[in-house]
């Protein structure tokens, strides 16, 4: 057998071998960045979710406070307690350590809205608590705007997420029609 017919077929293994390992590598990293993708979209998706319910809770805790001063109409009024203070002091606590979570994880959007979503939640407190704020504005439009700066949230974190669309369509308005007292709970 002459040294040509003896190199052709090392050369095709060789070249086979080379491509099989590129190949095999190539879907390897294909496949660890899906699943770093996955990993951090279930991270991020946990971190918007938390963060949300943290603020809820704050903000129905300071509405609850709110109709026991007399500044909203709503159902289970909160008096002002040392250790009603102590519980929203945890819950801030927490809320704030959410948000660094958030900070970490979410996209830029999301995060500039979460910040626009905390100014409001304070905003809720000063007057639930009756301390002084700027504008003279009421509970009412306090409260509206931190539900549109929570609508807004939600929006940005799930266009973060990739899911399409917006979450609620125009016919689940606040306050339902069923309400009597025009408030904006809940």
């Amino acid at each position: 057998m002459s040294l040509t017919g003896q190199i052709l077929p090392l050369a095709g293994v060789v070249i086979g071998a080379a491509l099989s390992f590129l190949v095999t590598g190539l879907n390897e990293r294909t496949r660890w960045r899906r699943q770093q993708a996955v990993r951090w979209d279930e991270a991020r998706l946990a971190a918007y979710v938390e963060y949300a319910h943290a603020v809820k809770e704050l903000a129905a805790r300071y509405q609850r406070i709110a109709v026991g001063r007399g500044l909203t109409a709503g159902s289970l009024p909160l008096e002002l307690t040392g250790e009603v203070l102590d519980g929203i002091r945890a819950a801030d606590s927490h809320r704030s350590a959410l948000s660094d979570k958030l900070e970490l994880l979410g996209d830029t959007a999301a995060n500039t809205a979460a910040k626009r979503l905390n100014h409001c939640l304070w905003h809720l407190e000063y007057l639930a608590q009756g301390l002084p704020t700027a504008g003279g504005q009421g509970w009412d439009q306090a409260y509206a705007e931190f539900r549109a700066a929570r609508r807004q949230y939600l929006d940005h974190a799930r266009a973060s997420l990739g899911v399409a669309g917006p979450a609620v369509g125009e016919a689940a308005a606040w306050p339902p029609a069923w309400r009597t007292d025009g408030s904006p709970a809940g």
